[in-house]
C-alpha cells in the first residue's frame, strides 16, 4: 500500500460535512445571515437537525488529520508546505475578492477594503482582525496543524515519530490548558487537537494495520473530543443538546474507523472525486453568495424555491471556481514554487556559482536557466 491511494469515501464524508455546514447556515442558524430572518425560525421543519451541521467542522478536521498525514508522508517541510499552498490558496485568494465585491457593490458583508487585504494573507487570525467570511475561523485553526505538521516533516515522518508527535501534542495541550499558558494554548490548540490527532492515528491504522496503542490514541482522541463537544454546545452553540452532539461526534470517529479499517472501500465511484473537488469551494463561497442572492430572490420565491436556488447556485459557483481557478492557480503555483526551493538542494558551493558570481553566468541555474526540480513527482491528491 502507498499510503497515498485516492479514498474515494473521504471525498464523500469531506463533501457531506460541507453540505451540513451550508444548511446549517441556510436553515439551522440562530443568528443574523443572509435571511432577514435567522435561517432557523425561517425553517423551523428542518432547524432541529440542521441546527447540528455545525458539527461538519468536526468531521473536516479528523478527514484533515487523516490526510495530511497520508499526504506529508514522504515529503520534508518544503514539499509539504508547497502542497498545502496551492491546495488552499487560489480558492481562498477568489473568496476573499468575492466578499469584497459584494461589499462594494451591494455593502453587504464584511470585505471592507481594510479587511480585505491582510485577509488574502490568511493571518488575519493572528493579527486580531475579523474575517471577510466568518467561515475562515477553521482555516486558522488548520493552520495550526500545518505547522506542527511542518516541524513533524522536518524532523522526518516514520511511525515511531508519529507515536511521539500525537502523544507529546495531547499532553501538551492538557498541560497547557491546566497551567492556563496562553501561549501553547494558541500553539497546541487544544480545544480541537483531538481530532487532528484522531485523523492521524486512524491514517497509521489504515497504512500499517490496527494495534492496541493506535486504538489508544483514537479512544484518547474520542474521549477528548465528547468533553469539548459538550462544552461547545453549553458556551458556544447555546441551545444545542449535548447528548444529541455526543451521539454525532460517536458517529464521526465510527464512520472514519471504517474508512481506516478498509470497511468503506467499496464506494468507488467516480463521481465522488468531483463531489471531493467541490468541497472547499463549496466552504469558501456559499455565505457570500447567498447574501445578495436571496436578498435579490426573496419573498419574492417561496422559502423553498430560495433555499433551492441559493444552494444549486452555490453548487455551480463551486465547480466554476474548481475549474477555472483551483486547477490552473495550483498547477502555475506548484511549479513556481518547487523551482523557488531547487536551489535549496544544491550543495551551497554550487548554489553559490549559480548566482553568477563564477564564471560569469548570469542565470539562477548552472547553464544559465531555471534550476531543476529534482524533487520526486507528487503523486498525492488532496
Amino acid at each position: 500500500m502507498t499510503g497515498r491511494e485516492r479514498l474515494r469515501e473521504l471525498d464523500l464524508l469531506r463533501f457531506t460535512a460541507a453540505l451540513a455546514v451550508v444548511l446549517y447556515h441556510f436553515t439551522g442558524f440562530g443568528g443574523a445571515g443572509a435571511w432577514p430572518s435567522p435561517s432557523q425560525e425561517v425553517f423551523p421543519e428542518l432547524a432541529p437537525v440542521t441546527r447540528f451541521g455545525y458539527l461538519g467542522v468536526d468531521l473536516f478536521f479528523v478527514i484533515s488529520g487523516f490526510v495530511i498525514l497520508m499526504s506529508a508522508w514522504g515529503r520534508g517541510p518544503g514539499e509539504f508546505g508547497i502542497s498545502r499552498l496551492v491546495r488552499l490558496m487560489p480558492a481562498y485568494w477568489v473568496s476573499v475578492l468575492l466578499g469584497a465585491a459584494v461589499y462594494a457593490v451591494f455593502r453587504m458583508g464584511n470585505g471592507v477594503p481594510g479587511l480585505v487585504i491582510p485577509n488574502l494573507t490568511m493571518l488575519q487570525g493572528g493579527l486580531g482582525l475579523r474575517n471577510v467570511d466568518a467561515v475562515y475561523w477553521t482555516l486558522w485553526v488548520e493552520l495550526h496543524f500545518y505547522v506542527l505538521a511542518a516541524v513533524l516533516a522536518g524532523i522526518g515522518i516514520t511511525y515511531r515519530s508519529c507515536l511521539i508527535f500525537m502523544a507529546a501534542w495531547m499532553l501538551g495541550g492538557l498541560f497547557a490548558d491546566e497551567a492556563d499558558n496562553k501561549l501553547l494554548q494558541v500553539m497546541l490548540v487544544p480545544t480541537w487537537s483531538c481530532y487532528f490527532i484522531a485523523g492521524m492515528a486512524l491514517f497509521m491504522i489504515h497504512r500499517f494495520g490496527p494495534t492496541l496503542l493506535l486504538w489508544g490514541y483514537v479512544a484518547a482522541s474520542y474521549l477528548v473530543a465528547l468533553h469539548w463537544g459538550a462544552w461547545r454546545a453549553e458556551h458556544v452553540f447555546r441551545g444545542a443538546d449535548e447528548t444529541v452532539v455526543s451521539v454525532v461526534i460517536t458517529c464521526i470517529f465510527a464512520v472514519m474507523i471504517l474508512v481506516a479499517t478498509g470497511r468503506l472501500s467499496r464506494l468507488r465511484w467516480r463521481g465522488l472525486t468531483v463531489l471531493g473537488a467541490l468541497t472547499y469551494p463549496l466552504y469558501l463561497v456559499h455565505s457570500q453568495l447567498a447574501l445578495p442572492l436571496l436578498d435579490a430572490v426573496y419573498p419574492a420565491l417561496d422559502r423553498w424555491t430560495a433555499l433551492a436556488v441559493v444552494v444549486g447556485t452555490s453548487l455551480l459557483a463551486a465547480y466554476a471556481v474548481h475549474r477555472l481557478v483551483e486547477r490552473p492557480g495550483a498547477a502555475w503555483m506548484r511549479a513556481r514554487l518547487k523551482a523557488s526551493l531547487a536551489p535549496m538542494r544544491l550543495p551551497e558551493s554550487l548554489t553559490f556559482v549559480a548566482h553568477g558570481d563564477r564564471g560569469g553566468r548570469g542565470g539562477p541555474g548552472l547553464d544559465g536557466g531555471e534550476p531543476r526540480d529534482r524533487a520526486p513527482v507528487d503523486a498525492a491528491r488532496t
